[in-house]
């Protein structure tokens, strides 16, 4: 029940975080929201880690972390340049095929998927391929959604950030998530020097952007608590419910809305990622 409700609230937060981050992104270069985004998230969970006086993580827990950190990163680019070009609607749904990534990485370890796992797997790439389909203007040809292969690598980002923070959370959740902040900041920061964009956002967006990195650092920790009192496939399903915040954000403040075949592809593709932890 505590992993099942911790892991509904990061749902929550990472919807809103999400959402404001694709808003941000609209408007500003998506590593500038990304690098001051993910810096104010640390500076909060550094406190907090400091705070609770837990002891630092061993390397073995590091390491697991920091491929977590640099993975969420790349997942929170992906999806916030995504949500920027297409329609939130289609991207965020996508994104939450996420599940599927620690599935697989269970599959190599020797624990093979039961049927209804294997089903989830299929529903929710029906869903994917109707939140994609895009029909030409004018000659009717079927191309991708705008966002639609962000949203996929977000989705990839996303499931191996929930594999590398479940190995690192025996030493610590708190810290855990410490350790893969700050290597999705150094990553943010390395790609903003790499890439020559402005470290600093226009003022009117700074209030969003920090509000991305709190609501982003709390979805972090509250998943990270979650895969200490139960599976990291279960609460990687239930935090990929993050979608239905983002949409619902976006038909409310956005006045978004999607035809009844993306409606339809992004039911399947959540209720597939339900039923890979059901199974």
């Amino acid at each position: 029940m505590e992993a099942a409700v911790l892991a509904l609230l990061g749902a929550v937060s990472w919807g809103t975080g999400d959402f404001l981050g694709g808003l941000a992104s609209r408007r500003a270069h998506v590593l500038t929201v990304l690098v001051v985004s993910q810096a104010v998230g640390l500076v909060g969970v550094a406190t907090w880690a400091v705070a609770s006086g837990d002891s630092p993580p061993g390397l073995a827990d590091i390491l697991p972390a920091v491929g977590a950190g640099a993975a969420g990163a790349a997942g929170l680019a992906a999806l916030y340049r995504g949500m920027a070009i297409g329609a939130m609607g289609i991207v965020a749904p996508i994104s939450a095929v996420s599940p599927v990534v620690p599935l697989g990485v269970d599959l190599l370890r020797g624990d093979a998927p039961e049927a209804l796992q294997w089903a989830g797997i299929a529903t929710a790439l029906a869903g994917v391929v109707l939140l994609a389909h895009e029909p030409g203007p004018s000659t009717g040809r079927a191309g991708l959604a705008a966002g639609v292969s962000l949203a996929l690598v977000a989705a990839l980002g996303f499931g191996l950030f929930i594999v590398g923070i479940d190995g690192a959370s025996d030493g610590g959740a708190t810290w855990a998530v410490v350790v893969a902040r700050a290597s999705s900041s150094v990553v943010a920061l390395c790609a903003v020097l790499v890439v020559s964009v402005p470290l600093r956002p226009p003022a009117r967006l700074l209030p969003a952007i920090v509000a991305v990195g709190l609501f982003d650092t709390t979805a972090n920790l509250l998943v990270a608590f979650a895969t200490t009192y139960g599976s990291a496939g279960i609460v990687a399903v239930l935090s990929a419910l993050y979608p239905l915040t983002t949409i619902l954000l976006a038909r409310a403040f956005l006045s978004e809305r999607l035809d009844r075949t993306r409606r339809v592809g992004g039911a399947l593709a959540l209720a597939g990622a339900a039923l890979v932890a059901v199974g």
